[in-house]
């Protein structure tokens, strides 16, 4: 199976020419992380760009949470990697729940609420407060594995990690 990386390099695809698409955001530089909550596990799986990851095929999703009452709790985690003189860090790093039943085929998430995550996350915030902090845990080893370089470089997410472990 092939690896996958964090997507880091865009380029400018108006070449400076300030016309049409200048002011657009790119999500060249963001990637989605998957947390499995009950398993303990975090994955990049892209097609959860356009709400087709693995996990969300074939799902019917819902916005009443209690519709889906045996739902598998996860988090889609979308982590932006910005550039500064130092090198590439992780910038913007915003989560979102959902839930699936797999059996039932249905699952619960807030589709504009997903939005304005990944919004946030490309203009470099830092929302994982609303996670559990198993889960903070298991996305910062899953970071910091993935690519140590960037995880060196990301001192506000590393910071925010440590002052919700102290709350």
């Amino acid at each position: 199976m092939k690896e996958i990386n964090f997507n880091i390099v865009a380029d400018d695809s108006t070449d400076g020419h300030g016309g049409f698409g200048v002011g657009s955001l790119s999500l060249n530089n963001m990637s989605p992380v998957i947390i499995d909550v009950e398993a303990g596990t975090a994955v990049i799986d892209m097609g959860a760009m356009h709400a087709k990851s693995a996990i969300e095929k074939r799902i019917k999703f819902l916005t009443d949470p209690e519709a889906v009452p045996n739902g598998k709790p996860y988090w889609i985690v979308w982590v932006t990697v910005g550039r500064k003189p130092e090198g590439f860090y992780y910038g913007g790093v915003a989560a979102c729940d959902m839930s699936i039943d797999l059996e039932a085929r249905r699952g619960y998430k807030l589709l504009p609420y997903h939005v304005n995550q990944m919004d946030k996350s490309l203009k470099g915030r830092i929302l994982i407060d609303m996670m559990d902090a198993p889960s903070r845990d298991v996305l910062a080893a899953f970071l910091k594995e993935h690519r140590p370089e960037i995880w060196a470089q990301s001192t506000e997410l590393q910071n925010e990690l440590e002052r919700l472990r102290a709350e």
